[in-house]
């Protein structure tokens, strides 16, 4: 399946509801940028109407009399249309978190804590723990999951290793056990299953600092790709010889790969760059530019031409076509497809159902 740039969790799980790219929905970061500060932050804990900028499958859903739920899903905080969640960030008093501290299945110290966890394997334990919560209580019609220790791990060991193979039998498991508790709450019949990601991942040998080379300027980087926010003359020409720089693009280059302008969104940088493979973006502002990479290091962000970049589409369960395949699809297709299993209308996606995937 193919993500859309930039290939970073946010902007891409933000598609996978929406059906349209980074252009309309206006996700270019794991959180919205605030360029009232210098250098220029990422800030996850934002509203997700002041995020995203076009209509949700969960909307369409939540609108048409549905019932709707969230898991550690993403660009979703204060959402309206969610009827029950257990986010990223939990809240000690929030409705699911109580429910499942009368059950025992977490402490009030857990969900106080959550994020000061360091093991995110034990994360995903107590997300999936709220998502056969919210099965079994709650039933809900759409339950949007996400999974995060495929994609720590994938950092810290890069791809194709064994730390990364085990990451995928534990995430493997976890989606056995929400298997296991949609056929004891008596769904199994009714329900469809889609197991997606967000996006691949790439091994890196060495790292390239940008604010090494423009200190004043605001760097966001993204692994693959770095967004550039100054407006120094000839910035380009600075970036274009470095080692490990395939493409450094400007506004006018921003179409073509899905990006909006700075005249169409204030996120949008004034020069992205693009790292040849091997090579990331990352932070520090210490010379040489140019630095050999961690051990096993892995990265995503690259640009969605690139193989390494793919996704995954899994369909499964109720209106699902057994054995149908399909050599490639874009991740626009996936939120009309959800429409379509549901009997909801999203005029607004730009992907299609995947009607070769569903019995009509």
């Amino acid at each position: 399946m193919t993500p859309i740039n930039p290939t970073v969790t946010w902007p891409n799980h933000t598609t996978l509801v929406t059906g349209v790219d980074a252009r309309k929905h206006g996700v270019l970061f794991n959180g919205l940028l605030n360029r009232d500060v210098h250098p220029p932050k990422v800030e996850p804990w934002v509203d997700k109407d002041k995020m995203v900028h076009t209509r949700t499958v969960y909307d369409a859903a939540y609108e048409a009399g549905l019932t709707t739920a969230q898991v550690d899903w993403v660009a979703i905080y204060g959402a309206k249309t969610i009827s029950w969640q257990f986010p990223e960030k939990p809240d000690p008093d929030g409705p699911i978190e109580r429910e499942m501290e009368s059950d025992g299945v977490v402490t009030r110290d857990d969900v106080a804590e959550f994020l000061n966890k360091s093991n995110p394997a034990w994360r995903d334990q107590v997300w999936t723990a709220a998502a056969e919560h919210i099965i079994r209580k709650h039933k809900p019609n759409l339950l949007l999951f996400h999974l995060l220790n495929l994609d720590s791990v994938h950092h810290a060991y890069g791809p194709n290793t064994t730390a990364a193979y085990s990451a995928i039998a534990l995430a493997d498991s976890r989606v056995h056990d929400v298997l296991q508790t949609i056929e004891a709450a008596g769904l199994k019949d009714s329900t469809t299953v889609l197991i997606v990601s967000d996006h691949g991942f790439r091994a890196v040998k060495r790292n390239i600092r940008p604010n090494a080379i423009a200190k004043d300027a605001g760097v966001i980087t993204e692994g693959g790709t770095a967004m550039i926010y100054s407006k120094t003359p000839n910035l380009r020409d600075r970036f274009i010889v470095i080692e490990g720089i395939a493409e450094a693009l400007t506004p006018p280059d921003y179409g073509r790969i899905g990006l909006p302008t700075p005249e169409q969104s204030t996120q949008s940088p004034d020069l992205l760059l693009i790292a040849k493979p091997g090579y990331a973006l990352t932070r520090g502002p210490d010379l040489p530019a140019v630095v050999d990479a961690a051990p096993g290091e892995g990265q995503h962000g690259y640009i969605n031409s690139d193989s390494d970049m793919d996704a995954i589409f899994i369909a499964w369960g109720r209106g699902i076509r057994a054995g149908a395949r399909a050599d490639r699809i874009s991740n626009l297709d996936v939120a009309p497809t959800i429409a379509a299993l549901l009997g909801v209308k999203l005029p607004s996606a730009d992907g299609h159902a995947l009607s070769d995937f569903l019995i009509p």
